[in-house]
């Protein structure tokens, strides 16, 4: 499986990665290949608000729907709307064009807590 080096990860294989002031979020390749061909994406609006831990949205596959996590504290600053119409883009790009939503954190210690690439490495098989 091919992991960002330059994100963090959580043990529910979501990645996120510091872009100037905003921090970027969606999956890992790991997660899209177990969810098989997703096929809806639910995501919240710009604006909203969420606690690290919080549901943000929810991803649905030919297989299964999960729920998306929100790894930091922080504020939706941006959505990826291509994702709507064209969800199959998270099998393909989980780490491009895949990203799922940008947001502003409230707490930039939860940066530490998530998984460094070698963590998440290690878990990836789990």
């Amino acid at each position: 499986m091919k992991i960002d080096r330059a994100a963090r990860y959580t043990k529910d294989h979501e990645w996120v990665r510091k872009e100037g002031d905003l921090y970027a979020y969606g999956i890992t390749d790991h997660a899209q290949d177990a969810l098989s061909d997703i096929v809806y994406i639910e995501l919240p609006e710009v604006g909203e608000e969420f606690a690290k831990g919080d549901t943000l949205g929810t991803v649905e596959s030919v297989k299964a729907a999960s729920d998306l996590y929100m790894p930091m504290d922080g504020e939706i600053a941006a959505v990826n709307e291509a994702l709507i119409s064209s969800p199959e883009v998270i099998n393909s790009d989980p780490y491009g064009q895949g990203w799922m939503v940008k947001f502003t954190s409230t707490n930039t210690g939860d940066w530490d807590s998530l998984l460094t690439p070698e963590a998440y490495e290690q878990i990836e098989g789990e």
